[in-house]
């Protein structure tokens, strides 16, 4: 089994900060979760908070050399970014494997129970919108099949510098003790600026995404 965390992330607009909350991703049976092991790595999904934030440097730097000073862009919304990670870890690989949810997916999931009804007699398209993914799908601790996340920007525009950096950065906080800056690199590394996964993981509703083996049980 994999069990991933919900990491809460917060990012700074100009003179603002933003956050974002993380949610857990798990693995059950023969089905694999996106993300790693429970003892060794946890997947974290992000909820971004309406002021949450892409940096936006306006001082030119090498390009796998972030700014230590970065400005950052409020998103609309809350945000989840479905992450894997050791929970003890403040650097890793594998960011090129992390998702977003640019809403929470909560609202718009489909129960477990009604799985039937609003799924499979509508042709796998949920109330919502979105549609199920039979080979592979996430779900909610409390029963809620959710949409997928897509993918996590991990480069930017820099307009100062007239070209995109393979990197980017987010502010994020498991709303605990612990606020700092995510960074993910388009190489598919990661790192926080201090703390580690797990403090800045929003510990409830973990969720586990659903793909088959290579034999397809």
């Amino acid at each position: 089994m994999r069990v991933p965390l919900t990491l809460l992330t917060i990012a700074a607009t100009l003179q603002q900060s933003n956050s974002l909350s993380l949610s857990n991703v798990s693995q059950q049976g023969t089905r694999r979760a996106a993300l790693t092991t429970i003892q060794s790595a946890i997947a974290s999904a992000v909820l971004l908070t309406p002021k949450t934030a892409l940096a936006n440097e306006e001082q030119p730097q090498p390009a796998v050399q972030p700014s230590s000073t970065p400005k950052f862009q409020r998103y609309p919304q809350l945000r989840f970014i479905a992450a894997l990670g050791d929970p003890n870890a403040s650097s890793g690989t594998g960011a090129n494997t992390w998702g977003l949810w640019k809403d929470d997916p909560g609202p718009r999931g489909v129960y477990l129970r009604d799985y039937q009804e609003r799924l499979v007699k509508r042709g796998g398209v949920a109330p919502a919108g979105w549609t199920f993914q039979n080979n592979d799908w996430w779900l909610e601790e409390h029963g809620l099949i959710m949409y997928n996340p897509e993918p996590l920007p991990s480069k930017k525009y820099s307009k100062s510098m007239g070209q995109i950096l393979p990197y980017k950065r987010y502010v994020v906080t498991g709303d605990r003790e612990v606020t700092t800056v995510l960074t993910v690199f388009e190489d598919g590394r990661w790192e926080l600026q201090k703390g580690n996964l797990y403090d800045v993981t929003h510990l409830p509703c973990r969720s586990a995404r659903y793909t088959p083996t290579a034999d397809n049980n």
